[in-house]
């Protein structure tokens, strides 16, 4: 019986080759086309016909040269940064800050809009995609995606915001509005989940396929990273820990109300203020008021015992059902507790429960919903650039 030829191989051949040689080119910068060739496994033959096709399609260019020895300097080539870019955008309730990516991930510009004074939600994040993009010197027909970091719910299904407590003007529709007003791929993503995003790529997470990522701020959240994954639910409300029912506080009923849920309650910024003044150590936000319990040393030691304790309860309630390997504190009250908060919480865990996850502060200290949206924007980007590559 004779083999059974696969049709399409030469080209699928022909694609991943070229998929390789451009995560090369980003990963190690510049190289020659006999560089690309010796790690590619490719002859030079094959490896100058994929270099010339790149080059064809604008992706890309050629950089510099490379002094050898006898004959004529080899021309070195990197993957042109204006052959796509991307804009990340952080939704908060009082501010929108976006920055633009080429596809080298290089973060190019950045704005800030405030949201404080408009009812336009589409209009704000217009607003601050086109000057993000200007800023890069880009045109906006080559942003190929926008992603946005919004508080709340995203539906898995639809992409559209569900519910979001801190921005009522954020509503079902509004995903369609961006698209026809930017006429650009756009997506929604919880906020918390795009903190984990960055904390995967470079933070405390790195090399971490498995981990849970506790965000404590103004509020409370939490993303689950499985297998490399974001966890997002059937109905996006996976990690929604804030609402989690715990002892000690009154649980609301009626969630679509005003009324903060109750984990919360017990742990978010609000709670952390309240116990700071308890034990003497009043502040203008909760960081501050952790930050200034580390720095009493032994006289701050029972506020981080509280809040610990505190914290405990839900990071054990989803470490009992998860069993994670590691738990990242982060936020603005998990970033100013460092190590001194997160070993008292690890101690806490192990304490009331039969897990023993791994407890670490946080690894960034700037922007990592944003920076978590440009890497989500920039891994589809790079999917449809680099995996259409043959024509």
């Amino acid at each position: 019986m004779s083999a059974t030829r696969l049709p399409g191989t030469p080209r699928l051949l022909r694609a991943l080759n070229d998929r390789a040689a451009l995560e090369l080119l980003l990963e190690q910068g510049p190289l020659t086309r006999a560089r690309l060739g010796e790690l590619t496994g490719l002859s030079k033959v094959t490896a100058s016909q994929l270099v010339e096709r790149l080059e064809e399609r604008g992706l890309v260019a050629r950089v510099g040269e490379q002094a050898g020895g006898r004959g004529p300097n080899a021309q070195l080539y990197a993957v042109r940064p204006g052959s796509a870019y991307v804009v990340g955008v952080d939704v908060g309730a009082e501010r929108v800050v976006a920055a633009c990516a080429d596809i080298t991930g290089a973060v190019v510009s950045r704005v800030e809009q405030s949201t404080r004074d408009t009812d336009d939600p589409v209009g704000v994040v217009h607003n601050a995609v086109v000057q993000a993009a200007s800023g890069a010197g880009a045109e906006l027909s080559s942003v190929r995606r926008v992603v946005l970091g919004t508080p709340g719910l995203v539906d898995p299904t639809s992409g559209d915001i569900t519910f979001a407590f801190n921005l009522p003007r954020w509503h079902r529709g509004l995903l369609a509005a961006l698209r026809e007003d930017l006429a650009t791929p756009v997506v929604f993503e919880n906020d918390v989940n795009l903190a984990a995003v960055a904390e995967a790529q470079s933070g405390a997470a790195r090399e971490n396929r498995d981990f849970v990522l506790v965000w404590v701020g103004a509020g409370v959240g939490l993303a689950i990273m499985l297998g490399g994954r974001l966890h997002h639910g059937s109905s996006g409300a996976a990690g929604e820990i804030g609402y989690l029912p715990v002892p000690g506080v009154p649980i609301p009923r009626d969630v679509s109300r005003r009324a903060k849920p109750a984990f919360q309650q017990l742990a978010g910024a609000d709670a952390v203020l309240a116990v700071a003044r308890e034990h003497g150590l009043p502040a203008d936000s909760a960081a501050d008021a952790v930050r200034a319990a580390i720095a009493a040393g032994t006289a701050g030691g029972p506020l981080l015992d509280e809040l610990a304790r505190r914290l405990a309860l839900g990071v054990a309630s989803t470490c009992v059902v998860l069993d994670p390997p590691l738990v990242v504190l982060a936020g603005e009250v998990g970033q100013a507790g460092g190590a001194a908060l997160a070993e008292r919480v690890q101690h806490e865990v192990a304490a009331i429960t039969l897990v023993r996850p791994r407890v670490v502060p946080t690894g960034l200290t700037e922007e990592p919903i944003l920076h978590g949206a440009l890497r989500t924007a920039l891994d589809a980007v790079r999917d449809e650039v680099f995996g259409s590559t043959v024509g």
